[in-house]
């Protein structure tokens, strides 16, 4: 029998042992099948919708709803006009079609008469008429036509948006808005197995605790009259653990010391083990950068985020330190606002403020004012969902179509997020950058490397030939080449929409000045971008052309590694500083950094004239004339002396040398993804349909009123801050009814596979309810007595009779009663991560680096595309690359790091096999393992006991052993000694077609 057909042999029964294992889970094949429905179903009020249905109508409402409404409606709804018969204001009206037939048929978007007239490909056919949609409102209908067209409105008499589904009023009818309740310990602690036995927990504390979270589904079962399932044996049991809290499978040394130890205590004993082993933390923070949308590169052009990996590995140092998760929910919001003495502590709080920075943005967008709106709106989300299990974006266009979410609590949230800089624009914007606090020593050593460039700087600028310094007009320009410091010109500036040159009005740089023509208001910006030679404070000036038809109101903003500054001139009045400028004041700016001034007709009451902005180098002089001064005295030298001038090129390349040498020593100092706050502050006017530049009423920041934490909802923000930091403490308030329900909820789906809300991160009315309301408030209640401990509250889960339970299949009244489980009355079977199958490998071969922190991005890596993964590191330290994944990950369900993950998809098909059969890599590992077991397992009974118990955690059977020695013994070869040994390459075909069973990535 040949290796591929032996191979192939044990996969098929893998395959069918697994479609036997699903059909005894209850599960559904062809809810595995990632293929979108070709049907819209009718969704209703009353319809328990299935996840996948939830996250459409959730794109549906943020994605699609506005574009109909904006851009469609007026001439395709009951309340205007049904042009060419067709209506887009309800499901059944537009499923019912026009003149021109279905407009829209789910799941074929090119066969959809809707995308073709919105993409203009028909000239015959064109809507709007007055303009095509943006790319990425149609790419929004293209997707959601793909994904099989789901529309929850079913009012076919409605053509306006409906109302709130619940108003604020009625929030507390709704469970996840009431606040907890602390039902008392059940009477029952104990519960009948299948088998007629009872287990019962220890007397510790955490004992106690997963005694009473068994009372409460005890109580269920037996109300239900349902027997639960058996506890699992210790093999499995240490499996299951060893997973959970480390993502790895049990060694055969740790498998021997549970076995053997028969102290009462030996399972609390192995809890204690994995949750102080720094693998523990490893393990929490992967599942909650899921959750984090967190990746080191953007899809756009795959920038990469060279410091992404610090807030990695401040969640790994967090989860092992156990830092109450109420804590870490303040850093992650607002640690740049926190202080603390500490440079460690400090640098903690810094980087968790990362969280807020990962977005997946357009950064090519170049209407700016909706490139912050459209990153606020993924911080919002990813916020909402992460924290409070809500889909606050739905909420940004109307009022939210089914939670108590009104557009005004969208626009006091998201009020907070315009007060802080997250970008630097540009024509492509770039996210912020900032230095670390460093010790003593580092922060001398920097400094002093920073004076030795300024003084190289000034020298290198002495060397080089100069202009001369005449500053006089030549007829009624300024010659730039006349101006000290660095001067970008208007021509030099980036431009977003159409300026307009002009020579009317004298004393301006260069050739022309350029103006807006007092149109498109909001919608032109000018950028002046520059790199600067050194650290250091500069006086930024801005030369315009005055007149009395002049906006009194330009808005000016200065961006720098301190924030950004916003002004608002007055280009009536003409500039004070030599006739041609007017200050913005003094910045630091960091060398080679950002600094960028950009002037915006946003909200202008007038003309807005762009001509050039000047940055000049408060350091060198205290003046431009001294500046000038100092500079011609040293022309002056060079001109007297010239047997030196011979000697100045050599000279000047040296220096630049060292400039550069410096230079790459500076870019050492430690730098942090972060957002800066803007002062003043202030509130945010809604923006009518989510529209940037049609503005409604001006909303105060502030909370979601629904979850009115005792009048904390009321609270005044005043101009010195954002507000984000008290946002917060809201977010982290135990009176807050959701915080503690969502992160407990959480670590009991990382633990049993589900949660007791299986939406994870949907605790809205479109979520499912909890299937134990009173157990969920009792562990959160839990969660926080315990001082927010994540260790203390997994404890007392994993030591649960619910988590031992086997995976068996149901009697005929479970069947009929609980088919998915909701009951738990047995075990889930559950799928390791694709993270913990790639290193439990590496494990079994002996490879696996458990080497901990830093990034493993190569040096000098600029996009991310077609990048190659190597090494042997945990998983969980591998670069995460949005258009670059192992093919691994892709093919095993790895999360979208686009958007906020509760729980990954889990399909099962055909490639998956193909991978871990065929790829190079899992190949590569099965060899490894095949030579490392037979230099230490002569015999074959030997090595096979090892290849399973390494794999899978466990001897293997009788029928297993004979047919893996059947295999094995035909190539057998005689040692020395003149005893058989074991092909490494037939042993590496049985490594690797275990590696793809269903024993080796599933938990049983």
């Amino acid at each position: 029998m040949s290796h591929l057909f032996w191979r192939l042999a044990i996969l098929a029964c893998t395959l069918s042992g697994l479609a036997m294992r699903l059909d005894a889970q209850g599960t559904n094949p062809q809810s595995l099948d990632p293929q979108s429905p070709r049907e819209s179903p009718q969704l209703t009020k009353d319809k328990q919708l299935t996840e996948a249905e939830r996250e459409k109508v959730e794109f549906f409402e943020s994605h699609v709803r506005p574009v109909l409404i904006a851009s469609c409606l007026e001439c395709h709804s009951l309340e205007t006009e049904a042009s060419g018969g067709l209506l887009l204001d309800s499901a059944p009206n537009w499923q019912a079609g026009g003149d021109s037939g279905a407009a829209i048929i789910a799941g074929e978007p090119a066969a959809s008469l809707l995308l073709k007239a919105i993409a203009y490909d028909d000239p015959d056919l064109q809507m709007p008429p007055e303009g095509k949609l943006s790319d990425q409102a149609i790419d929004a209908i293209r997707q959601w036509i793909q994904a099989g067209a789901i529309d929850p409105r079913t009012d076919v008499t409605a053509g306006k948006p409906q109302s709130t589904a619940l108003s604020v009023a009625e929030a507390q009818q709704h469970w996840a808005y009431r606040p907890l309740t602390l039902k008392p310990r059940p009477s029952t602690s104990t519960a009948t197995s299948a088998t007629g036995s009872t287990s019962t927990a220890s007397s510790s504390t955490q004992g106690l605790a997963a005694a009473a979270i068994d009372g409460f589904i005890n109580d269920r079962l037996l109300a239900s009259q349902l027997d639960a399932a058996a506890p699992v044996g210790r093999e499995q049991l240490l499996r299951r653990l060893t997973f959970d809290l480390n993502g790895l499978p049990p060694t055969p040394e740790q498998l021997a010391a549970f076995l053997s130890d028969n102290r009462l205590d030996a399972v609390e004993r192995q809890v204690d083990r994995l949750l102080s082993s720094p693998r523990f933390g490893e393990t929490l923070a992967r599942h909650w950068m899921d959750v984090a949308r967190y990746a080191e590169s953007v899809t756009l052009r795959g920038f990469v985020l060279p410091e992404a990996w610090r807030y990695r590995d401040y969640l790994i140092d967090a989860f092992n330190a156990d830092r109450p998760f109420d804590q870490m929910i303040v850093e992650q919001v607002a640690g740049d606002l926190l202080v603390s003495p500490d440079i460690a502590e400090r640098t903690k709080q810094l980087v968790a403020t990362g969280f807020l920075t990962f977005g997946n943005t357009n950064l090519e967008e170049q209407d700016k004012t909706q490139l912050e709106m459209d990153f606020i709106d993924e911080q919002l989300e990813v916020m909402g969902r992460a924290f409070l299990g809500q889909t606050i974006g739905c909420a940004r266009c109307h009022d939210h179509k089914f939670d108590p979410i009104p557009t005004r609590d969208y626009y006091a949230l998201a009020g907070i997020f315009r007060n802080t800089t997250a970008l630097i624009h540009s024509n492509v914007s770039k996210w912020v950058e900032q230095p670390l606090p460093l010790d003593h020593a580092q922060t001398e050593y920097f400094a002093s490397l920073d004076g030795q460039l300024k003084k190289l700087n000034q020298q290198i600028a002495a060397l080089k030939p100069r202009p001369a310094k005449s500053v006089a007009k030549t007829g009624k320009s300024v010659a730039l080449a006349s101006l000290a410091g660095i001067v970008i010109d208007d021509a030099d500036a980036k431009l977003t929409g159409v300026w307009t040159p002009s020579t009317s009005v004298s004393n301006f740089v260069a050739e022309h000045y350029l103006h807006d023509g007092r149109t498109g208001a909001g919608d032109k910006s000018a950028i002046f971008e520059t790199k600067l030679p050194t650290t250091g404070a500069y006086r930024v000036r801005m030369a315009y052309t005055p007149g009395e038809n002049r906006a009194t109101n330009s808005k000016v903003v200065v961006f720098g590694p301190d924030g950004e500054q916003t002004l608002h001139i007055n280009q009536r009045n003409p500039p004070n500083e030599d006739e041609l400028w007017i200050s913005l004041g003094e910045y630091r700016f960091e060398a080679n950094g950002p600094a960028f001034v950009t002037v915006s007709n946003e909200g202008a009451d007038g003309h807005v004239v762009i001509d050039a902005i000047q940055f000049l180098p408060q350091a060198e002089a205290k003046s431009v004339a001294a500046v000038v001064s100092q500079l011609d005295n040293t022309n002056n030298r060079r001109a007297t002396a010239p047997a030196d001038i011979q000697s100045v090129p050599t000279e000047l390349k040296e220096l630049e040398a060292e400039q550069k040498r410096l230079q790459v020593r500076l870019a050492e100092r430690p730098n942090f993804m972060t957002l800066t706050e803007k002062t003043p502050a202030q509130d945010l006017a809604i923006h009518i349909r989510g529209n940037v530049h049609n503005l409604g009423e001006v909303v105060p920041r502030g909370f979601l009123t629904a979850l009115d934490v005792e009048g904390r909802t009321g609270i005044q923000f005043d101009a010195s801050s954002s507000g984000r930091l008290q946002l917060a403490h809201w977010l982290s308030d135990t009176r807050n009814p959701l915080t503690a329900r969502v992160y407990a909820n959480r670590i009991w789906s990382w633990l049993l596979g589900q949660g007791l809300v299986t939406t994870t991160n949907n605790f809205g009315t479109t979520g499912m309810p909890p299937s134990h309301p009173e157990l969920l408030d009792w562990l959160a209640n839990e969660l926080m007595r315990s001082g927010w401990s994540t260790k203390h509250l997994v404890r007392c889960v994993v030591l649960t009779d619910a988590y031992r339970r086997r995976i068996v299949e149901p009697s005929a009244r479970a069947q009929q009663q609980d088919p998915n489980n909701q009951l738990l009355w047995r075990g889930n079977l559950r799928r390791i991560s694709v993270e913990a199958m790639r290193d439990a490998m590496l494990q079994v071969s002996g490879e696996l680096d458990l080497s901990v922190g830093g990034s493993l991005i190569r040096s000098k890596t600029a996009a991310d595309y077609n990048y190659q993964h190597q090494g042997a590191r945990r998983s969980v330290y591998q670069p995460v690359f949005r258009n670059s994944l192992p093919e691994l990950f892709e093919a095993f369900d790895f999360a979208d790091t686009s958007v906020s993950i509760g729980e990954r998809s889990r399909s099962t098909v055909a490639p998956q096999a193909l991978v871990m059969l065929n790829h190079p890599w899992v190949v590569e590992r099965a060899q490894a393992a095949a030579q490392r077991i037979v230099t230490q397992f002569s015999t074959a009974p030997m090595a096979i006991s090892q290849v399973y118990l390494q794999c899978v955690g466990r001897q293997p059977s009788q029928a297993e052993a004979a047919a893996c020695l059947s295999f094995l013994a035909p190539a057998a070869v005689i040692d020395p000694q003149g005893s058989p040994a074991v092909n490494p390459e037939k042993l590496a075909s049985v490594i690797q077609s275990l590696m793809a069973s269903l024993d080796f990535r599933y938990l049983d």
